[in-house]
């Protein structure tokens, strides 16, 4: 998630294009490609920033919503592993659940279209444990993630 607004302008577009390619904490680097849609969101402005912080910019063909797979999976997964199981109050209770399920979705949940392998697994996690088994909890117990530390 790059960031919520009810109303995207061009200014917080180009913002959002700065953030995620900055250097320190920006997931997309040069050589990447960033896959959108032909939203008019997705203003010239936000398409230049992006190209000078080296990231390729494609606009997906017109009329084609089958081919935005990844993004409609990633929809449909935290619709259904978390926004429909909680009740929200407000704009701050969303992004707390969102960035609580991304952090799951990409550290702690395994997934079918990598063999049952983790995104972005922590260094230590192909090796083997002898501890008791852990289990960590997000969003009150909705999200769980079963690990062993290290007898």
């Amino acid at each position: 998630m790059a960031g919520l607004t009810p109303h995207p302008n061009q200014r917080w577009m180009t913002q959002i294009a700065r953030n995620i390619t900055m250097d320190e904490w920006g997931f997309l680097t040069p050589g990447q490609s960033l896959i959108h849609d032909r939203d008019g969101k997705f203003c010239t402005a936000f398409q230049e920033t992006l190209e000078t912080g080296g990231v390729r910019s494609i606009a997906l063909p017109p009329h084609s919503p089958n081919l935005n797979a990844y993004a409609e999976k990633w929809v449909r997964s935290v619709k259904e592993e978390c926004l429909s199981n909680v009740i929200l109050f407000g704009e701050r209770a969303l992004r707390r659940a969102i960035a609580e399920y991304v952090e799951h979705y990409h550290q702690e949940r395994n997934h079918q279209g990598r063999r049952n392998a983790l995104i972005l697994p922590s260094p230590r996690s192909g090796q083997r444990r002898d501890g008791p088994i852990q289990c960590r909890e997000r969003l009150g117990g909705l999200l769980k993630y079963y690990y062993q530390k290290a007898a």
